[in-house]
């Protein structure tokens, strides 16, 4: 009993010595979060690992991950470009960084797909009874047996086909005195596949045959037997099912971005790996109308001779297929470039050089596949270096760094997407929303004259906004944009009634907060600030260069009805 006690207050006193010491090494309580704080702020550096930049401490060591040396954190990034992340050589070389320069090629005329052997369904066929009867002989013994055209495959006796023949008999011997009678055994031998020879040859004997033999009507392989000797069939029964498997399909899975380059009778080579070395050909027969929505993928289905029946069905295969699409040429990146999050697809483009190497993210719009590339159709730029190896790694350390990554994404405002465009642009852009805020204020004081003149000199600022400076992607956005920008300051500038005024700013004030939104602003933020009552409750938003409420759309009569909805931060404050 002592013992035990004694157990229990040696384990006691190691937990509460424990925490003791654990309290002292942690500063009294205080994070480690906290700590660094304190030592950014007496001035003390802090050294961080280059490829784990969460790894933080006061003093030279080693990552405890990578093993890499610490860097001073002063030293690890002074880039304030979110799109960007720098890296040491070393935190390079660790993560086996290797780039490829964008060059301009054409696609190729061959695609590579995987698949398996099908039978034709057109060559499979079911063997069905004709009439009702007992399988007296049966002359295919089991599936996967081979017969040819015109075999004989069972022997059945039908009552009915007695009764038939019989009948056919009697009626012969009044042929001449009832002939539609005779033609209607006849016919009702027929109807049961009974031939003219067969019958014939039961009017020549004048007897009745007993058994009738069951034939191929096709040379294939007995897939199914559905019978055995002495079974009892009724008319339609399906006795075999047989299969020609001198012709197959070979069925592939294509993705959405290679449908481009795939036709019906295009021509494809492809190897089993039952038979290595050799090569089979076929050609493009059908494309799937619908896409599979689990796989996302089409079927594409060609047709090959089967030479010895050497190809079995659900036989994988590897085909090759030589399109008949017009060569295309474009910018190729290597397919190992790209990540994919959604219907985003993002590159890292280096900027810096090989003393200080930095990484760029770019969203890139792509074309088709071209084996283990991809064309480019914006984003990039020829002659560029985008990383083609380690590409995770460069985006796992952006992603702890706070940069833009695959998953972390450019903020969206006002329902878009902002844009990447030159610093020049913005600042054009600056220009004429400056120039906005003059008609906004001038709305505010209802003074109509006055926004006739701020209206004048709006157009002047925007002529100097350069379209010329974008890229196809942001010049599209733009050219949306900036045609009800020109109509709404027109019909501003034309009437002379203020309310007429305000509805029109409405739509320039609309179209001008969604291109702030995609291009972004410099030297200050911008306020987008909503007015609920605006318009009879409809409600309506502008843009404001200070937080302070302004009403344009009353004025005096209710200046600071409204609230802030968002803000727009400068790019490069």
């Amino acid at each position: 009993m002592n013992t035990r006690r004694n157990i229990v207050l040696i384990i006691f006193g190691c937990l509460f010595f424990g925490a003791i010491f654990g309290w002292i090494i942690r500063g009294g309580g205080e994070s480690e979060t906290e700590n660094q704080e304190s030592l950014a702020t007496d001035g003390e550096t802090i050294w961080v690992s280059p490829m784990h930049p969460h790894i933080r401490q006061n003093e030279p060591g080693k990552c405890p991950i990578c093993g890499m040396d610490l860097v001073p954190l002063s030293q690890l990034s002074t880039s304030t470009n979110p799109y960007q992340m720098e890296m040491t050589p070393e935190a390079m070389a660790l993560s086996n960084v290797m780039t490829t320069k964008v060059s301009s090629g054409a696609s190729a005329s061959r695609l590579q797909l995987t698949g398996k052997i099908q039978p034709d369904e057109k060559r499979v066929k079911s063997l069905t009874s004709n009439f009702a009867g007992r399988i007296d002989k049966l002359f295919v013994n089991f599936t996967g047996q081979e017969v040819a055209k015109g075999e004989k495959l069972a022997t059945i006796y039908s009552p009915d086909l007695v009764n038939a023949q019989k009948e056919l008999l009697e009626v012969a011997k009044v042929k001449d005195r009832q002939p539609a009678l005779y033609q209607a055994a006849k016919e009702k031998l027929r109807l049961w596949k009974i031939t003219e020879e067969q019958i014939s040859e039961i009017e020549k004997r004048g007897t009745v045959h007993t058994e009738f033999d069951v034939f191929a009507d096709a040379s294939g392989i007995v897939t199914a037997r559905n019978v055995s000797l002495g079974d009892f069939v009724s008319r339609g029964s399906v006795l075999f099912e047989l299969m020609d498997l001198t012709h197959v399909w070979v069925m592939m899975d294509a993705y959405e971005s290679d449908l481009s380059w795939i036709k019906k009778g295009d021509k494809i080579t492809f190897q089993a790996a039952a038979y290595p070395g050799k090569e089979f050909t076929g050609k493009v027969s059908f494309i799937d109308p619908v896409l599979n929505p689990e796989t996302r993928t089409i079927g594409i289905r060609a047709e090959a001779v089967n030479t010895g029946l050497q190809l079995k069905p659900e036989m994988f295969v590897s085909a090759t297929i030589k399109t008949t699409s017009s060569s295309k040429t474009g910018l190729m990146v290597p397919k190992s470039a790209i990540l994919w999050t959604g219907p985003r697809s993002v590159v890292y483009v280096q900027v810096g050089d090989k003393e200080s190497p930095s990484f760029e993210m770019r969203e890139v719009s792509l074309g088709a596949r071209s084996g283990d590339d991809y064309m480019v159709t914006s984003g990039i730029n020829e002659g560029e270096e985008v990383v083609s190896n380690g590409v995770f790694a460069i985006d796992a350390a952006a992603q702890l760094s706070g940069k833009y990554s695959m998953m972390l994404r450019p903020e969206e405002k006002g329902g878009v997407q902002s844009l990447e465009v030159s610093e020049e642009f913005r600042n054009q852009l600056t220009a004429f929303v400056k120039s906005y805020f003059t008609i906004k204020n001038a709305l505010t004081a209802s003074d109509v004259p006055s926004t006739q003149s701020a209206v004048s000199k709006s157009k002047t600022s925007l002529t100097k906004v350069e379209m010329g400076l974008l890229d196809p992607k942001a010049h599209e956005v733009w050219m949306g944009l900036l045609k009800p920008i020109q109509a709404s300051l027109d019909k501003i500038q034309k009437t002379s009634d203020v309310e007429e005024q305000r509805k029109n700013f409405e739509t320039l004030s609309d179209n001008l907060i969604s291109a702030v939104a995609y291009f972004g602003v410099e030297e200050n933020t911008v306020y987008k600030q909503y007015c609920p009552m605006a318009f009879k409750d409809k409600g309506a938003f502008w843009l404001s260069g200070e937080k302070e409420i302004r009403n344009p759309y009353f004025g005096e009569a209710m200046l600071t009805c409204g609230e802030v909805k968002d803000e727009f931060k400068p790019t490069n404050p």
